[in-house]
């Protein structure tokens, strides 16, 4: 048997530095892991999304329609997006988070109003996670994947596994201390 977890987002929110963290740290303990990352526009503010399954023996990191045990959206929009992915019992974690695609910054349509409400009629499972008001309250709007990486990381019960390490491995020294506390904050959610 395998996790599989979908983690979806825009480009320079974090997802891809999170799922990296992710797939160390389950590694670290013995799981056989399997990710896939799709980019897209990444660098233009476009969707990126990340698949990682991860259990005994994993042959595939491939999601379709209907298999995350978890999705993670980094963005209340993409949540909406990837919806159809999550399993009829699965749980949504999703940041309280809105990014304007391009179509909604010319005007030419309005970002969707009421998208966490259409979310938590639709899924038995959410948990709505304020990781920018959290972060602004730690003085890093950047540490917001962080603090969603605790959030997946309680979801998932997986705190035996020293996640401080592996965050002090895949940053800087200097914002080291911002993001030990995001994670914490994280886990508290």
């Amino acid at each position: 048997m395998s996790n599989s977890l979908l983690l979806v987002g825009v480009g320079g929110q974090g997802t891809i530095l999170v799922s990296k963290i992710l797939s160390q740290g389950l590694v670290k303990a013995q799981y056989d892991v399997k990710m896939s990352e799709i980019h897209g526009m990444s660098q233009r503010g476009g969707s990126v999304t990340t698949q990682i399954k991860f259990g005994e023996e994993v042959y595939s990191p491939a999601i379709n329609k209907g298999e995350a045990d978890l999705l993670v959206a980094f963005e209340k929009l993409e949540a909406a997006r990837y919806i159809d992915h999550l399993k009829k019992r699965g749980t949504l974690i999703v940041n309280d988070e809105e990014i304007y695609p391009l179509s909604v910054l010319t005007g030419s349509v309005q970002y969707p109003e009421g998208i966490l409400d259409k979310m938590v009629d639709k899924v038995e499972n959410v948990k709505i996670i304020e990781a920018r008001r959290i972060s602004e309250e730690l003085g890093e709007p950047r540490c917001q994947n962080i603090v969603i990486l605790g959030a997946i990381v309680k979801e998932l019960g997986l705190e035996d596994i020293d996640w401080i390490e592996l965050i002090k491995e895949n940053l800087p020294e200097r914002v080291h201390e911002v993001n030990i506390k995001a994670f914490e904050r994280g886990l508290s959610q």
